[in-house]
């Protein structure tokens, strides 16, 4: 690894590169070294074309079990450091994602500031973390990473020594160092407990401090103080929706340990602020309003007695210190020698801060007025309260059916609830919504999955006693098919006060949000919140909050009926939603399902807010973030602003900017999509769903077995035990065809649909000029571009019926070169990724380091499943997995 690839220009991909190679060569020897180098060499030499045949020796034959180990883990941390080092140079980064060029491109448009800044003050944009078991990497493996990244960013500066005399390049090659040395694999599953505390860990290290100073970037951007509209999420601890392990008690525990980290980044500050704020009533005369607050601070200390400003803010520690004793149960971490009365709420607290910026900014001529570290935490309070990151709940509709089923029965309501039709299900269910009588009695017996989710929602009702109603807003209903969904929820709700009924104004502490998932779902959701409006008693919930919002689900949709339909169902029920609320006169936010992948609604979040269809944002957006986009997103300080601001300034640009198309043009471009969805939508439900074997031909060709064995989530891959397609989870079912270089769920059926659409012209014309179908297109070329049919041949070559393997993969290969053909030729370009100079060679440099892993992953695949029972062989898979899905980025 000493050369890279003439490919990329990148120098710190070169630098990183030399380093790794030493370090293989010192730890693992000069023989391995050799071999790996010869390895990489030929692969790189087969992908520039010099000897292009798939049959090319790569050399890997002559690799031992336990070389083959080592040369796996060498390839997947090359792609870590190549990742880390293209996430540096800016690869990810987009021309004009920045909020100050989307002012600037609005003010190009006629649209002023304080347009901008009007529609901010009521906007939300909230990035959402979730549990999806789709990050392999160890979270060990992540923190050497980021460290490697703080050294790098400390040698950009010219530094040659670290803060603690540490030669720079020594440091970043001992964590190299240690990265090599450090187990990749997990021996054990992961549990709630553990996934909350890897949201916690970018929470409190990153999402703290960046968020305020991104303001400061925008505060000077807008030259006013910037409402406070983006604020993160949650689902870690409160998706309960497929895992029994989600309880009350993970539900407390995650609350609890995101008050104790924010509590403690207060406190952090307050103290710094202490040791900062060193005015003297000598130099300078006291503020009324901070020399009450340091009379009652309880600070009698001669040596600050001139100091007004150390003395109130010893006072606001004390109240912090008593405020993480009584939301935590845990003494602060630095005791003050002050006793203090514990605030009660973050208004409370911030109260206390704009007192002490208010005293600085009136002195002199507002040098000290400038935002400083006080501004910040001015900011980080009114972001993240006491309570870091709103939890949304969720849970599937089936279940709150069956339980709301068994409340109605035990209380001699209702005998047999699912024998109603829907119509006397939300008769009976508004009923017992319009009294206060509970259902639910202590003297009752019921079954575990009623208590459990009587639990959870008895602990959410403490927690927003506890941490603020700002903890917990939303609760999610999965698969959501009609109205009573939504009302079971309510009634639940309302048997832990949650729900109040107030006669015609009834109150609802969490929203409940439908999320449709399948192509029905979303055909059928205009309908569905048309009927929800209807109901005075929701018109009345939802005019208090001033929207309403409702989820739509990239990853089961695009299972269920293809990338196109996927892609053009969402946007559809979107135009459509947004017709309905406009008619109930109510706001819309949508929250947006996506994974990493593209068969998960992957791809640039800058580019997929701005294609919404017009008039779908609003100013307000969430949008799920899982797994290894996490890491990749906010894994560092710099990375996360930069994401966090594309974020923001597409959802201004999509909220503000005029329809791009023109009306007739809307119509043309939605007849013409209409057709490519149905042709897509056949050819995709006729190959998976339609093919006699194609279960078995799925299962055997791609490592979908071998990937439950990585212990990388706590939720069980599939809903049930049964081996249907219709039953698998959407990220194993991506996350399989994506190592087996297939791809699949992000093309197959667009080929097709291109091939077989008459007017070319059009669909040029479409590509060219609309946003939507842009970003539809340039999505799916990554995903051909780092698919492999020469590859996925191998695969397929597993399968051991071979007639059935010969049925098959020819329809694949040959929908792949479909796509393939029909991008380019839309598109106009002469090769893949011709118009992304950036992305093209990002990939391109990747290719060579994955090859050599999809065969030896292949040829371990083939002695397991022979019977080859040594256990290096099942950790050789894993680690295959794991490399794959590294250098790949965004596989699951």
């Amino acid at each position: 690894m000493a050369d890279l690839p003439s490919i990329t220009n990148n120098p710190d991909i070169r630098f990183l590169g030399k380093l790794l190679g030493d370090v293989i060569r010192a730890y693992g020897g000069e023989a391995l070294y050799a071999r790996t180098e010869s390895i990489r060499a030929a692969s790189v030499e087969r992908h520039r074309g010099a000897d292009a045949g798939d049959t090319a020796d790569l050399g890997l034959d002559q690799l031992d079990l336990d070389e083959t180990l080592d040369f796996v883990r060498g390839f997947m941390l090359f792609s870590m450091l190549a990742n880390l080092a293209e996430d540096r140079q800016g690869i990810a980064a987009e021309q004009g994602a920045d909020l100050a060029s989307a002012l600037e491109r609005l003010a190009g448009e006629g649209i002023d500031r304080p347009r901008a800044i009007a529609l901010l003050q009521h906007a939300l944009v909230a990035p959402v973390l979730t549990a999806h078991p789709t990050e392999v990497r160890r979270k060990s493996m992540i923190d050497h990473r980021n460290r490697i990244a703080a050294l790098m960013q400390l040698r950009d500066g010219g530094a040659t020594d670290t803060p603690d005399g540490d030669d720079i390049e020594e440091a970043i090659l001992r964590q190299i160092a240690l990265l090599w040395q450090t187990r990749v694999l997990r021996r054990e599953r992961l549990y709630v407990t553990d996934e909350v505390e890897t949201a916690l860990s970018y929470l409190r290290d990153v999402f703290l401090p960046a968020l305020p100073a991104l303001y400061q970037r925008w505060d000077r951007a807008l030259g006013g103080r910037t409402p406070g509209f983006l604020k993160p999420g949650s689902w870690i601890g409160g998706d309960r929706d497929g895992n029994p392990f989600v309880t009350a008690d993970s539900l407390r525990a995650a609350l609890a340990k995101a008050s104790e980290a924010v509590l403690g980044y207060y406190l952090e500050g307050v103290h710094a602020l202490g040791a900062e704020l060193s005015i003297s009533t000598n130099l300078a005369p006291a503020d009324a309003a901070v020399a009450a607050l340091a009379d009652a601070s309880g600070d009698t200390s001669e040596s600050r007695s001139d100091e007004p400003y150390r003395r109130a803010l010893s006072g606001i520690y004390a109240r912090l210190v008593a405020t993480h004793q009584a939301l935590t149960g845990k003494p602060a971490p630095r005791l003050g020698p002050l006793k203090g009365e514990r605030y009660a709420d973050p208004q409370a607290f911030r109260a206390d801060l704009v007192v002490i910026a208010r005293a600085l900014a009136a002195g002199g001529d507002g040098a000290l007025s400038s935002g400083g570290a006080l501004g910040r935490l001015i900011r980080a309070v009114e972001t993240f309260g006491f309570h870091l990151a709103t939890l949304d709940l969720r849970q599937n509709s089936a279940v709150l059916e069956r339980v709301v089923a068994e409340l109605l029965k035990v209380a001699g309501v209702e005998d047999d609830y699912l024998a109603l039709t829907e119509s006397q299900r939300v008769s009976l269910l508004r009923h017992e919504l319009s009294n206060a009588r509970p259902l639910g009695s202590a003297f009752a017996a019921y079954s575990d999955e009623t208590q459990s989710e009587l639990a959870i929602l008895r602990a959410a009702a403490t927690a927003h006693a506890t941490y603020g109603t700002a903890c917990i807003v939303q609760h999610i209903v999965s698969m959501a098919q009609s109205v009573s969904d939504l009302l079971e929820l309510n009634v639940l709700l309302k048997e832990v006060g949650l729900y109040r009924p107030h006669g015609d104004t009834p109150d609802a502490a969490i929203m409940a949000v439908p999320l449709f998932e399948t192509i029905g779902d979303l055909e059928a959701a205009p309908d569905i919140m048309t009927e929800w409006f209807a109901l005075p008693e929701v018109r009345s919930v939802t005019a208090k909050r001033g929207y309403q919002e409702v989820m739509i689900g990239y990853s089961d949709s695009n299972k269920d009926g293809g990338y196109l339909t996927s892609t053009w169902s969402l946007s559809k029920a979107s135009t459509a939603l947004r017709g309905v609320f406009a008619e109930a006169g109510v706001g819309m936010q949508l929250f947006h399902g996506r994974g990493g992948a593209v068969g998960r609604g992957g791809g640039s979040a800058f580019a997929a807010i701005r294609a919404q269809p017009f008039g779908t944002v609003q100013g307000r957006i969430r949008i799920t973030e899982q797994g290894e986009v996490i890491a990749g997103k906010y894994g560092t300080r710099e990375s996360a602003m930069t994401n966090l601001e594309a974020m923001a300034s597409a959802t201004l640009l999509a909220s503000l900017e005029p329809e791009p198309l023109s009306a007739a043009d809307t119509r043309r471009f939605a007849a013409a999509m209409d057709q490519l969805s149905t042709s897509a939508f056949e050819a995709y439900r006729g190959l998976v769903y339609g093919t006699e074997g194609f279960r078995t031909f799925f299962r055997e060709m791609t490592p979908i077995a071998e990937i439950s064995g990585l212990k990388i989530g706590s939720r069980p891959a599939s809903r049930t035990k049964s081996d249907r397609i219709e039953d698998l989870r959407a990220i194993p079912w991506v996350f399989s065809w994506a190592q087996a270089r297939v791809m699949l769920p992000g093309w197959y059926g667009v080929g097709q649909a291109l091939d077989s659409f008459a007017d070319k012209g059009l669909l040029r014309e479409m590509a060219q000029g609309w946003p939507f179908f842009a970003a539809t297109l340039a999505n799916m070329e990554q995903v051909i571009a780092k698919s492999d049919m020469g590859i996925a041949a191998r695969y397929a070559a597993l399968v051991e019926d071979r007639a059935l393997a010969d049925a098959i993969f020819p329809r694949i290969a040959g929908g792949w070169r479909q796509a393939h053909d029909g991008l380019l030729a839309v598109t106009g370009q002469s090769r893949l990724l011709e118009a992304h100079p950036a992305l093209e060679t990002s990939i391109r440099l990747r290719l060579p380091y994955i090859e050599p892993l999809n065969r030896l992953q292949i040829e371990l695949i083939k002695r397991r499943r022979a019977g080859d029972a040594d256990e290096r062989i099942g950790e050789g898979i894993l680690l295959s997995i794991n490399a794959i899905a590294t250098a790949l980025r965004n596989s699951g």
